[in-house]
């Protein structure tokens, strides 16, 4: 293989790759030196020449001429008088010969050697352009296509061919995608697997709900108002504080939209989760009434020390605050940075009714806990939900489960 055609065949191949022109001739170049260097152990004195777009490679050697029997003579940047004679007859010492080296020089194994070597360059350099590119999106939206579904990954190519992937626990639970199906999702890392770079999506993350609101709300996207936390149960339910400095506008209204134009875009890329959206205030008391909205709270009581807050309601607010599957209040204790406790209006109770405090001999202290951290904190609260919601509400054991309601029913028994 002459020269022509192997620049040409990696000009080619390079352009098929959208390298451009300068690190081309770099890659070309610092494969040709590497060939110098392993055959004449140093490319100082070398001068290499290429013009992808022609083909042409020229490479000179250059020595300055000394005297036959003068000592530097076995540098390598030196040659003899007599060898320059040989080049050209009428050189004299202290003069320079700009020797040219053939390709074929250096054996057809090493041109064959440099081919495989200037192939994998490229390919190596695709790998770095991909990995930077998707680097600088992490937490931007992307759009791309399903190929192929896999047990615990999806995998999807992207506008230039390029393989996405959005593991099962990046999915929401409601998320059903068939070949060729588009997806979107943000760019949730990226990461380097022997080389070869993994770009990991998520729809999941909160970055993706705030995304999904600056390209449905212009007044998010414009900085008027700002997205102060997001917390979320994927698929189920969602809590977005807000504010803006312009009293002119009212966030939560401009996050809606008229008639929730803006948010049903949101929810129905989301699966139709449930998203509260509520105005952010540094009023404690009421950022967190504004976290369990749906439900109205009476009084708050807030330990600052142990980070926990107290929360009383009427009965028939409680279920309102805890929502299906406690995600209501799981959401707002994460959203407030406070654990939430909910409980009755003393005022309220049953005069027949029971504190679960009364069990603590036979029910355990941290059973009692996980149950009031839920709003039950009577007899009657627990035994007026079924087995399976107090299941799942509490993520109690159904043995411990069975075992609360034997004891429970006991009391009014006797």
């Amino acid at each position: 293989m002459d020269a022509k055609i192997l620049i040409e065949s990696f000009a080619e191949f390079a352009r098929s790759k959208n390298v451009d022109r300068p690190t081309m001739i770099r890659i070309l170049e610092d494969v040709f030196r590497a060939m110098i260097r392993k055959k004449f152990e140093t490319d100082e004195n070398f001068d290499v020449t290429i013009n992808a777009d022609k083909g042409d490679l020229e490479i000179f050697r250059i020595r300055e001429i000394v005297d036959d029997n003068s000592e530097d003579i076995w540098d390598f940047d030196k040659i003899s008088f007599t060898e320059a004679r040989k080049i050209e007859p009428d050189f004299e010492i202290g003069e320079e010969v700009y020797e040219k080296i053939e390709l074929e020089e250096f054996g057809r194994r090493a041109v064959q050697m440099a081919r495989q070597t200037l192939i994998q360059r490229i390919k190596d350099l695709e790998k770095d352009i991909l990995y930077n590119k998707y680097e600088e999106q992490v937490g931007e939206i992307v759009s791309a296509e399903v190929y192929q579904i896999l047990g615990r990954e999806i995998l999807l190519i992207d506008g230039d061919g390029n393989e996405l992937i959005l593991p099962k626990t990046e999915q929401i639970s409601k998320d059903r995608f068939r070949k060729g199906d588009t997806v979107k999702a943000i760019v949730h890392r990226v990461d380097m697997n022997n080389g070869n770079p993994k770009i990991i999506l998520s729809r999941t993350s909160p970055v993706f709900l705030e995304r999904l609101f600056e390209n449905e709300v212009p007044e998010v996207y414009d900085g008027l108002i700002t997205i102060v936390k997001i917390v979320r149960e994927p698929g189920e339910r969602a809590k977005v504080a807000v504010e803006s400095y312009d009293d002119r506008i009212d966030p939560v209204g401009a996050c809606v939209g008229m008639k929730g134009s803006r948010i049903h875009a949101v929810v129905r890329e989301l699966q139709n989760e449930n998203i509260d959206v509520i105005n952010y205030t540094e009023n404690l008391d009421l950022y967190v009434t504004r976290a369990l909205s749906p439900a109205k709270v009476s009084s708050i009581t807030v330990d600052q020390d142990r980070k926990r807050i107290s929360v009383f309601l009427k009965p028939d607010q409680v279920s309102l605050a805890i929502g299906k599957g406690g995600f209501n209040i799981k959401l707002a204790s994460r959203l407030v940075g406070f654990e939430i406790d909910v409980f009755r209006e003393l005022n309220e109770y049953d005069d027949e009714d029971v504190d679960l405090s009364e069990f603590v001999d036979e029910i355990d202290g941290w059973i009692i806990e996980e149950l009031k951290k839920t709003g039950l904190d009577t007899a009657k609260s627990v035994l007026a939900l079924t087995k399976e919601d107090l299941t799942r509400r509490t993520e109690l054991e159904e043995e411990t489960v069975d075992e609360i309601f034997r004891i429970l029913r006991q009391e009014f028994d006797q």
